[in-house]
């Protein structure tokens, strides 16, 4: 059986490279600079689930809890990186009018991404409450 704290860090480093590519792509996006950001979310969210499988030998939690943590983190990086490239592609406005740039999707894609973001931000709020639930008290011996 696989180490737990693996079974992040490989969708970790392939969520950087994803962000990496996509940096090469940014100028083909309808919105170059939510391309940017789709680039930056991508490195990022990888580096972070990079971290969290350093540390994961050192959450406590129970095991359902340890599940809902793991998968809710893998969803809450991946979903980022994938919303934040259909903005690009799109050009929608959602949740980000600052890097828009004028861009304005239809409504459909712009109700989709909203809600996409939306989750993505739920995700990773109670990934990471359970993940510090999860380091404190005692660390392992």
């Amino acid at each position: 059986m696989q180490a737990a704290n693996r079974r992040l860090m490989w969708p970790g480093m392939f969520l950087f490279l994803l962000g990496l590519v996509t940096g090469l792509l940014e100028q083909r996006f309808t919105n170059m600079r939510m391309g940017v950001s789709a680039h930056l979310e991508g490195v990022m969210n990888g580096i972070f689930l990079i971290a969290v499988g350093a540390i994961w030998n050192e959450v406590r939690l129970s095991p359902r809890s340890n599940t809902a943590a793991f998968w809710i983190a893998l969803y809450g990086t991946y979903a980022n990186w994938a919303f934040t490239t259909l903005a690009a592609a799109l050009g929608t406005a959602a949740a980000n009018p600052i890097s828009a740039a004028g861009h304005h999707g239809q409504p459909w894609q712009e109700s989709l991404v909203g809600a996409g973001f939306l989750s993505v931000s739920v995700a990773i709020i109670a990934a990471s409450l359970l993940i510090l639930s999860g380091l404190r008290g005692k660390a392992s011996p």
